[in-house]
């Protein structure tokens, strides 16, 4: 198979980013970019982030998950702490997150540690789920090998049946994620493929420093 990819392209023409235009803290120019897309562009799910991490077979792995919440001290997503990813946080917490917004022309990277939120947070989440999804986090022993499909439904519909009329709790094995950010870098599309990318970088006094990036 011999697949030529090289003619693809597009330029990016619709905004720009200057360093003068922007607050000096990076978590509100995230707010502000978020909130333009969510509300101007049709990019699906805004909160669509790829996480990065290194595994505990020593290669590199990315996918995608739901940004849940952000704050002053990062960013917060929930999954399972026995997956794939959640023992690659467990053995190395420095991960990648990363939003790539293409109707906006923009992208976001952002470097930082991995740590478990306080069990009450997960517990408030997970009360907040549709019952289907906490249904789905009992049966999901997530990136375990499974023999098909109809194991699954199964063992759904058992629980569907053990838990009719009654609060599902969240189990231990599921939780949220703070990451919180070293380094935020900001990417926005420009013509000729000079895109400005704008880098804040937390330095030894917990101070951004930000940083104009050759693109």
């Amino acid at each position: 198979m011999d697949t030529d990819l090289g003619d693809y392209r597009k330029s990016y023409e619709k905004q720009e980013l200057l360093e003068n235009a922007i607050s000096s803290n990076p978590m509100e120019v995230f707010q502000k970019w978020f909130y333009e897309v969510d509300t101007n562009y049709e990019e699906g799910e805004t909160n669509a982030m790829t996480v990065s991490t290194l595994g505990t077979d020593g290669f590199p792995k990315s996918r995608v998950v739901l940004l849940k919440k952000y704050t002053h001290e990062g960013f917060i997503f929930y999954t399972n702490y026995n997956s794939e990813k959640g023992r690659a946080i467990e053995t190395h917490p420095k991960v990648c997150l990363s939003f790539f917004w293409p109707k906006a022309e923009r992208q976001v990277i952002i470097k930082g540690t991995a740590e478990k939120i306080a069990p009450n947070m997960s517990d408030g989440y997970f009360e907040s789920r549709p019952r289907g999804s906490q249904l789905g986090a009992l049966v999901s022993h997530q990136s375990q090998v499974v023999e098909n499909r109809a194991v699954l439904e199964n063992e759904l519909q058992q629980l569907e049946e053990k838990y009719e009329g009654k609060d599902i709790s969240r189990p231990e094995y599921w939780g949220g994620y703070l990451v919180r950010p070293v380094s935020i870098e900001f990417w926005q599309g420009r013509p000729n493929r000079l895109h400005d990318r704008i880098r804040f970088t937390l330095n030894a006094e917990y101070d951004w420093v930000m940083e104009r990036l050759s693109p």
